[in-house]
Formats: structure tokens, C-alpha cells, sequence
């Protein structure tokens, strides 16, 4: 890829956020402290969750960079940077989640494979670019287009990133051309985070953002746009990042039984709790964030210090000030929200929330019912043990 390279070692990878927890130091895999999610509506690049497959590409001539965009079109074509930004720039709130989010309290009920993610592989920014949409126009594809005169019915983004899940080959994964065309759908080519050029760690000088879907899809370092027939052939689109039912292990194990995963189902976690936190009898603020996938606001968000068997509803909010309606105009359909509760705790209990999408999809209450040997959507009721201690305190 002219201007753009991806290393074959660690060697420059680029400084990071000394509060990170880190999952995986090569390749770099780590996530912020639960309680900095909920501090701003807008997550920051360093307090991002970084999620990576192979070393950090290396942009050395933004000029000569370039996206080939070919396939089953009428109209090959290569984009420069300055084509992408003469388009219109739209920007798009929207929350990011890992589909290994929350895989550490999976892997508790029984061993499953992935990097050990807590409750912080997720995060939501204000992302910049062209709609994709309007690039696929560019080389004669129509919004709203399902397929191409030559039958292409899939998008397929390459990154300049090389992982050795694919032999050293680059990362790719798919979607629809239905989506991909479809103005509504909000699918980016960004080039900018939260009003700043992306850094490294983010996708420098360009991703994909495919809103409401598993963060695998939103491609890195983008190096090439393919319209292919069928959906994208590679591991992480084929032997990986499938939902599983709790029966399947690696010695029955049918990848092709199963479609990629793509929306992510309706989450949330507490925030400004650890997992065993001593705190005094008395009022305690319980907080955190919910999303869906798809599109699909948050209806409610439940909270309970009984273990489940009582809930109060929690008070939900993207912008502070602003009431947050679900499926209204003025709400970010794309991003979470967060919630808040004050609640009365006289002794050591379970704190549990659960969330409720506009569809009225529940997460569901026990781990070891969504169990999966891959450990990913692990969306069941979020639970922190809390122990009250008295005045000695």
C-alpha cells in the first residue's frame, strides 16, 4: 500500500494511556477502568478500548495513500485521501463494543478462548468522514443498491493490518451492500475521532464505522474496498466471531452452521463498582451504560439490590440536560446511554442491572444460559458483590 505500511514486529507501536488495563501486550489489547467510561458521555482516544490483531500500521506518505475500490463493479477505481474529504463530511455518535466485551465472567462459568476482556471493551465517540454511501456512488453503485450489475452483494473492507490468524494476510470482514449503500445505516469511512484526526491505535488514516454492529466489522487501516458475491471469507468472518449455543465445543465444532455475527444485543454493566466493593449502609449512586445494536434506543434500564428480586428504574441520559427518549430524533440512535440510580443499601448484597432496547429485547439473566466456547455477546445481567462494613470503617 503506498504510503502506508504494516510492520512485522512490535517495535513502534505508539505510547498509550498509562491507566489502560492490558489484556494483551502484543498484540496491544487493553480497556480503561470501568469508572472512566461513565465520566463522559464521549469516550476519549486514549481511554478508548484498543483492540488489535498484529502490529500498529505505519503511515509515512499521507499523500500517496490510496484506497482501491474494486470487484464485481463496472468502475474500479483508487481514492485518495483529499477525494474522500471532498465529500460531504457527516459526523456519527457512535458506540464501539468488542464482541469478547465482558468474556472474563464467561470464562468463570466455563474456560472459553479469547483475550480476557472485563467490562470496558466498549466505548462511544463522535466519528467524522464520508458515508460510504456516497463513495460507492463515486464508482457508479446507487444508494440503496443491493447488488452490482455484476452481482456483487457484499462490501468488503481489507486492512493494511497483518495478523497470524490469516497466515500474515491482511484483516478483512464484510457487509451487506444493502447497509453499505443505505444512507440511513450511517456506515463512515473515518478519518476522524471526536473532531481529531484518528491516532494509530484507531485506524490513522482511515476505518470503516458500521454502527450497531460487533466493533470486528468497523476495519482499521483501511487499504481496499472489494464487492464481492457472497460475504467475506476470512477468519473473522468464518472462524470467528459466531454465536455458538452452549452445547458446541472445539471437538464438535461447525463454523458453517452458523452466519457472522453482526448487531450487537442490547448490553449494559455497572460502572462505578468493582466487582467486590466495600462501601458504608446508606444512599449509594449506582451507575453505568446500555446499549443496542441496530439502531435501537434504550427503553429502560433496571436496577436491583436484592439480587433481582425487586428493580428500580434508572434515570438514562446521553447529553446531560437533555431528556433522553428512545426512538426520538433528537436522541443518538447509534450510541449508549448512560444511566444512574440512587438506591438504599443496609447490607452486603448483590447489585444487578439489566437493560430493555426499544424492541423490547432483555438481557438475559444467567451467563450459563448464553454460554459459548468463543466467549463472545456476553450480555446477561450484570452483577457486582458489595460488602458493608459499619462505623469503624
Amino acid at each position: 500500500m503506498p504510503g502506508v505500511k504494516g510492520p512485522s514486529d512490535y517495535s513502534k507501536e505508539p505510547p498509550r494511556h498509562p491507566c489502560l488495563k492490558i489484556n494483551s501486550k502484543e498484540p496491544f489489547n487493553a480497556e480503561p477502568p470501568r469508572s472512566a467510561l461513565i465520566s463522559s458521555y464521549v469516550t476519549s482516544a486514549d481511554l478508548f478500548y484498543k483492540r488489535n490483531h498484529g502490529p500498529i500500521p505505519i503511515v509515512d506518505d499521507l499523500e500517496r495513500y490510496c484506497v482501491s475500490i474494486s470487484g464485481l463493479i463496472e468502475n474500479p477505481n483508487e481514492l485518495f485521501m483529499k477525494d474522500i474529504k471532498m465529500l460531504s463530511k457527516y459526523t456519527v455518535a457512535a458506540t464501539l463494543q468488542c464482541a469478547g466485551n465482558r468474556r472474563t465472567a464467561m470464562s468463570k462459568t466455563r474456560k472459553v478462548k479469547g483475550v480476557g476482556w472485563d467490562v470496558s471493551a466498549v466505548g462511544n465517540a463522535v466519528w467524522g468522514g464520508a458515508k460510504l454511501a456516497d463513495v460507492l456512488e463515486l464508482v457508479g453503485i446507487p444508494k440503496l443498491s443491493s447488488t452490482t450489475q455484476s452481482g456483487g452483494k457484499h462490501v468488503e473492507f481489507v486492512s493494511i493490518d497483518k495478523c497470524k490468524e490469516e497466515n500474515g494476510g491482511p484483516y478483512k470482514a464484510s457487509i451487506p451492500l444493502s447497509q453499505a449503500t443505505n444512507p440511513l445505516a450511517d456506515v463512515l469511512l473515518a478519518y476522524e475521532m471526536n473532531g481529531e484526526p484518528l491516532n494509530r491505535d484507531h485506524g490513522y488514516p482511515l476505518r470503516v464505522i458500521v454502527p450497531g454492529v460487533i466493533g470486528a466489522r468497523s476495519v482499521k487501516w483501511l487499504d481496499s474496498i472489494n464487492l464481492i458475491a457472497e460475504e467475506c471469507q476470512g477468519f473473522f468472518m468464518q472462524k470467528d466471531y459466531k454465536m455458538f449455543p452452549p452445547s458446541v465445543d472445539w471437538d464438535n465444532i461447525n463454523w458453517s452452521t452458523r452466519k457472522p455475527q453482526m448487531d450487537f444485543p442490547v448490553q449494559s454493566a455497572i460502572c462505578s463498582l468493582e466487582d467486590v466493593h466495600a462501601i458504608k449502609p446508606g444512599k449509594l449512586k449506582v451507575s453505568g451504560y446500555a446499549v443496542a445494536g441496530g439502531g435501537r434506543g434504550i427503553e429502560r434500564v433496571d436496577v436491583s439490590v436484592d439480587g433481582g428480586k425487586t428493580w428500580m428504574e434508572a434515570l438514562r441520559y446521553q447529553k446531560i440536560g437533555i431528556p433522553y427518549i428512545a426512538d426520538d430524533p433528537s436522541s443518538d440512535k447509534w450510541a449508549w446511554v448512560l444511566f444512574e440510580v440512587t438506591v438504599d443499601v443496609a447490607h452486603s448484597t448483590e447489585i444487578v442491572a439489566k437493560a430493555v432496547d426499544i424492541a423490547a429485547n432483555v438481557q438475559p439473566e444467567k451467563v450459563e444460559d448464553i454460554w459459548n466456547l468463543r466467549g463472545i455477546l456476553n450480555t446477561s445481567w450484570h452483577r457486582v458483590q458489595v460488602r458493608v462494613g459499619h462505623s469503624n470503617m
